[in-house]
């Protein structure tokens, strides 16, 4: 499952459609693209470190993503027009009146349909 503290993370995200090339078998090239679902997110520059270390693996959701699970696009070669790209940065004042930066980062997500087994 995806971690309940992280939750909030998807609040925001965009189902997207990602066309993927697919792997030439036999040295011919592949005839079309593949389409995937996905999910596209903005996220603060320190969430997306927070959660670098559950890229690559799947995880159930539930939710209004109740009945998906996503795997986070990070370094696959395959996907490397989905890898996380720089979601620009938002300049702000604190009530103490100091400026900070905040810096965003775009990511994706592949996004499955969840098949439950159930015995008969």
């Amino acid at each position: 499952m995806w971690p309940d503290e992280y939750a909030v993370l998807l609040d925001e995200a965009e189902e997207v459609e990602l066309h993927v090339q697919p792997v030439a078998e036999d040295g011919h090239p592949p005839e079309k693209m593949i389409p995937r679902k996905g999910l596209k997110v903005r996220l603060r520059q320190q969430d997306f470190e927070s959660i670098w270390p559950l890229a690559e693996a799947r995880y159930r959701l539930g939710g209004r993503f109740s009945g998906k699970a996503i795997t986070l696009i990070t370094t696959n070669p395959h996907y490397r027009s989905w890898h996380p790209s720089d979601g620009g940065s938002v300049e702000s004042v604190s009530d103490s009146g100091k400026h900070y930066t905040t810096r965003y980062v775009i990511v994706h997500f592949l996004v499955d349909d969840v098949r439950e087994t159930v015995e008969a």
